[in-house]
């Protein structure tokens, strides 16, 4: 079902009908629960309703998924892939007033399978969790233009003391395990991970744990993977 324009009464119809059909909404809508400053940052910093969605349909195929957003803002992506998938999504967030923002923003919406966490990256197993998604979480310590605030120390060496603190994480998860880079550049994603799909014009790209294969620089070109067609899958033709 493509998204939609929303009134007021129909937002205030998903609020009290758990989320269930807040997937559905246009960015402009969802972001309306928001803080005016906060709906300002979204074009830029926050993952669109859209690609929430394709994301979460590839990280969570089972709804007993749990499902960790790394650097998870306001809560759009958990908010949007529990109402999308059923499954269970754990943010974190290292901003205490975004984590307060997206707790809020839950309880408006009425939407349960979700957890903010507020905390550091660093201060948090990745155990518990059977699918990441990372969106470009630590880019502001080395782009200034992309800085939200001034709550939190920005600078280089952070983003390489994250990236390498995210990356042995994802060395320790089981084969199997999922995880969906938005916009990145993949230098947290291990070689024990290949890449499996791709969606939104190459942007986002779905990467499976295999046990200690290389990642593909292209899919394109190296053909079908494990007997399977990318053109051919039928949940890949509903994505791109």
């Amino acid at each position: 079902m493509p998204a939609f324009d929303a009134t007021l009464d129909e937002l205030t119809f998903f609020r009290e009908h758990d989320g269930e059909f807040l997937h559905f909404l246009e960015d402009h809508d969802f972001d309306y629960v928001y803080p005016e400053h906060i709906q300002g940052l979204s074009r830029c910093q926050w993952t669109p309703v859209e690609v929430c969605r394709k994301a979460a349909l590839l990280l969570a195929p089972h709804p007993d998924t749990h499902v960790l957003d790394v650097g998870c803002g306001p809560g759009k992506f958990c908010a949007v892939g529990a109402t999308t998938t059923g499954a269970r999504f754990t943010g974190v967030e290292q901003r205490e007033n975004l984590a307060r923002t997206a707790r809020r923003m839950l309880r408006q919406y009425n939407i349960d399978r979700v957890e903010i966490i507020h905390a550091n990256i660093t201060e948090v197993s990745f155990s518990a969790f059977d699918a990441v998604y990372l969106f470009n979480p630590f880019q502001e310590n080395i782009f200034p233009a992309l800085r939200i605030d001034f709550e939190v120390e920005l600078k280089p060496t952070l983003y390489q003391h994250y990236n390498s603190y995210v990356k042995g994480q994802l060395e320790k998860m089981p084969e199997g395990t999922r995880v969906v880079t938005y916009c990145s550049d993949c230098e947290e994603i291990p070689e024990c991970y290949e890449w499996k799909e791709t969606a939104v014009g190459g942007n986002l790209r779905l990467w499976i744990k295999t046990g200690g294969q290389p990642p593909v620089t292209n899919p394109a070109e190296a053909g079908p993977r494990d007997g399977q067609s990318l053109a051919g899958d039928a949940r890949t033709l509903s994505l791109t």
